[in-house]
Order: structure tokens, then C-alpha cells, then sequence
């Protein structure tokens, strides 16, 4: 006699939930053996007999470990633990189209909150041909008035030449994944009005900062330069 669609429903999300249990469980396993990078893990049937389900529960949850990059497989060593690509695997879900409101709003903050904190990375490693970097992108940005509003290209060029600068991959990385993101909710609507607003820093302004200044007066710069952004959000 055949299952009913209603028992195979209800099978199949006990294995599915036995199948996260264990893949948190070797994980934690991993944790407390004080494995790293390169050590090969226990074998399926040690983990099996560890955590008393089938190798075919280990098996899948092992598959799951390998699609994040948190393992792979080696000849003559079996699996391995490896270095996952984070943003590799959190770039499959960071499409503006199909975040919510909430989160679309809380990455574009995020954004503006980086590019205050990265004042002190800037300032120690920063070089003169940096300058001269953004000296080039600034060149060519109309004259800085009250009332000017930041060109999308040139915040981008310039900004993307800030993280550049940095010389922290990951957070180059990061950014990459945020610009569509920013991109998105800066002309979707989901935040108030752009305003034109009485005072500002310019990139330009900026740029003397890090040839003349230092990290605080950077931050405090930067802060100003995004003005515009956080009145949207704060309605300031």
C-alpha cells in the first residue's frame, strides 16, 4: 500500500530537520576537536557512530558543509576543512529584488556607517600616488556649490577608489556586493526625498583631508559628505 502524499510530506521534513540537527552538530564537533584550515575531519562512519544517526543523514549534511565551503574533499585525506568564501555565498542572496524593505534600508546604512569607520585604515595606508588617484576622479566634478547634489559616478568612482585604498580585500569585497544594494534603494523610493541641503564636504574637500589632515577630522568629514544620506533616513 503507497504512503499517502501527507505522510511523505511529513517524513521528509523529520529528515530534513534531523539532517540540520547534524550538520550543526559536526560543525560543533569540529569546535570542540580544535580543528582548523587543512585538518581533515572525522570519517563518515566515526561521525555517524559519534552522533548515532545513518551515514546516509551524515552524508547529506556533509554535502550541505561542502556547498557553504566550510569543507572539501582531498585524495588520500578525504574531507577537509577549508576557508569559506563568506561573501561568495552571501552574494546569491544579496539581490536587491528580492530583499525586503527592512533589510534593503538596514544595508544601505550599513554603507554609510563603513565608510565613516574606515577613516583610521585610510590614513595608514594611504599613499601619494593614492592622492594623485583621487585628485584625477575629483578633477572633473562641476564646482562645489550650497546646494550640490553628488553625482552617482563620481560617488561611485570615488568611494570605490576609498575601499580600494584600504588594502582589506574583504571589505573591497563587501562593498562590491553593497553597491547595487545602495544603488537600488537610492532611486527606489524607499527613503524620504533627496534634499538639497545648505552645507556640506565635497570630495574634493575630502581628498585635502587625507593629504592635510587626520582620522578624526576624516571622520568627522565624511559624516558631513553623507549628510544628505542620513537626513533620508533620519529626516533631519
Amino acid at each position: 500500500m503507497n504512503r499517502s502524499p501527507l505522510k511523505a510530506a511529513i517524513k521528509a521534513i523529520d529528515t530534513s530537520s534531523l539532517v540540520d540537527k547534524v550538520e550543526d552538530s559536526i560543525v560543533e564537533l569540529l569546535r570542540e576537536r580544535k580543528l582548523s584550515v587543512g585538518d581533515a575531519i572525522p570519517k563518515e562512519v566515526e561521525l555517524a557512530e559519534s552522533l548515532g544517526v545513518s551515514r546516509t543523514v551524515i552524508r547529506e549534511a556533509l554535502t550541505r558543509l561542502r556547498m557553504m565551503g566550510l569543507i572539501e574533499s582531498k585524495k588520500k585525506k578525504g574531507s577537509v576543512i577549508t576557508s569559506p568564501d563568506l561573501f561568495g555565498m552571501m552574494s546569491k542572496s544579496m539581490n536587491p529584488h528580492i530583499l525586503d524593505q527592512d533589510t534593503l534600508k538596514e544595508i544601505f546604512e550599513i554603507r554609510l556607517v563603513l565608510e565613516i569607520g574606515m577613516s583610521d585604515l585610510l590614513f595608514h595606508r594611504i599613499t601619494p600616488k593614492d592622492i594623485e588617484a583621487l585628485r584625477a576622479i575629483v578633477a572633473d566634478e562641476p564646482p562645489a556649490t550650497q546646494y550640490h547634489l553628488f553625482n552617482i559616478d563620481h560617488e561611485v568612482a570615488f568611494h570605490s577608489k576609498l575601499y580600494e585604498i584600504t588594502n582589506n580585500k574583504t571589505l573591497k569585497k563587501f562593498q562590491k556586493m553593497l553597491l547595487p544594494v545602495f544603488d537600488y534603494v537610492h532611486h527606489s523610493g524607499l527613503l524620504k526625498k533627496q534634499l538639497l541641503l545648505k552645507t556640506f564636504v565635497s570630495h574634493k574637500e575630502l581628498v585635502d583631508i587625507l593629504e592635510h589632515g587626520n582620522p578624526e577630522q576624516f571622520r568627522v568629514g565624511m559624516r558631513n559628505h553623507l549628510e544628505n544620506h542620513f537626513a533620508r533616513i533620519f529626516d533631519l
